[in-house]
């Protein structure tokens, strides 16, 4: 037995395995905005900043899955929630268009992680449920879990780093996603449930794409309408 788990249960290993693929499958979208809000620093920081950012993110979402199902029925948290995120990936795209411009100054580790903590925050909402599910209301297994899954969820995010300074249009389809997951969080909300009645899957795709284009539109207008830096002599 350790810390009440009983290792050698075909049970432990079964549930275990069940939180550590959960948490991989759900933080595929968490692990794009680490990736895209570690690229703008220096490459020193980005390890760093990927690392504290995802621990960080893993041990507040322990903590929100212990209170998740209580959270999700406040009405307007989904819809505070969107709203964040729009903001997020807009001010990420933003910040895409500057540095290929030469006029973007180098965010600093604490900016960027906490940048990670508020998307994280709002887009594990749902996924924490999963987890929670599949730890059967067991909180050791649930921390053990989680806690195994950082090296994992780092891994992906630093891969995904490398990969968007070879390809920067995976920066546009980020913030998209993020877009997307906002739209489809709005729709959800207690408040908007009671208000127009459970919306079907078609009608929250919708609004997801809705809410993607949005964020794509914003972010690529507030870049351009700023003034382009000149070239130091």
């Amino acid at each position: 037995m350790f810390f009440g788990l009983d290792l050698g249960s075909p049970l432990f290993w079964s549930a275990f395995g069940s939180i550590i693929l959960a948490n991989i499958v759900l933080s595929g979208d968490n692990a794009v905005v680490i990736a895209m809000a570690a690229r703008t620093l220096k490459p020193e920081q980005r390890g760093k900043a990927i690392f504290w950012g995802s621990a960080a993110a893993i041990v507040m979402r322990i903590v929100l899955t212990i209170v998740a199902i209580q959270l999700l029925t406040l009405p307007y948290l989904k819809i505070i929630g969107a709203i964040l995120l729009v903001y997020i990936g807009v001010d990420l795209l933003k910040a895409e268009d500057e540095e290929e411009e030469g006029g973007h100054e180098i965010n600093g580790m604490a900016a960027a992680i906490r940048t990670i903590l508020i998307a994280d925050l709002v887009m594990s909402l749902d996924n924490v449920l999963a987890v929670a599910a599949a730890a059967k209301g067991n909180l050791p297994l649930l921390v053990l879990g989680l806690l195994v899954s950082i090296p994992l969820i780092i891994f992906g995010a630093t891969l995904l780093t490398k990969v968007m300074e070879r390809f920067p249009i995976i920066i546009t389809i980020g913030a998209a996603l993020l877009g997307f997951l906002a739209g489809e969080m709005l729709l959800t909300d207690p408040a908007v449930v009671t208000r127009f009645g459970t919306l079907g899957e078609h009608t929250v795709t919708a609004g997801g794409i809705v809410g993607a284009i949005i964020v794509v539109a914003l972010g690529t207008f507030m870049a351009k309408r700023k003034p382009k830096s000149t070239p130091s002599a």
